[in-house]
């Protein structure tokens, strides 16, 4: 019982939406994805993924470039050291959750 408290209480509330989560470790295996990307490979639309990459900012987990590729914006995100070392820690914690309900 005490694994599966111990795993809870190290879960970030920040990565417990599933798509900020995906969001997190798709970024943690690139250096860096676009909006359009992410999109695709979340099946997300526009409105809910700005949300929740813009949650994901907010926490100086995700770094945010913007530039323009023939004469369009293209918004980039890369998963900061803070982003990357949260992401491990809740990764590892839902590890403990999964173990401990063995």
């Amino acid at each position: 019982m005490h694994a599966v408290a111990n795993g809870i209480g190290r879960l970030n509330p920040v990565f417990e939406h599933r798509m900020r989560l995906a969001a997190g470790v798709l970024l943690s295996r690139s250096d860096a994805l676009s909006f359009s990307r992410l999109k695709e490979l979340l099946g997300a639309t526009d409105g809910n993924l700005g949300a929740q990459m813009h949650k994901l900012e907010e926490a100086n987990f995700v770094a945010v470039r913007k530039e323009f590729r023939q004469r369009k914006p293209v918004t980039w995100y890369t998963l900061t050291p803070e982003g990357r070392g949260a992401l491990r820690e809740h990764l590892s914690a839902l590890e403990t959750l999964i173990h401990g309900s063995e």
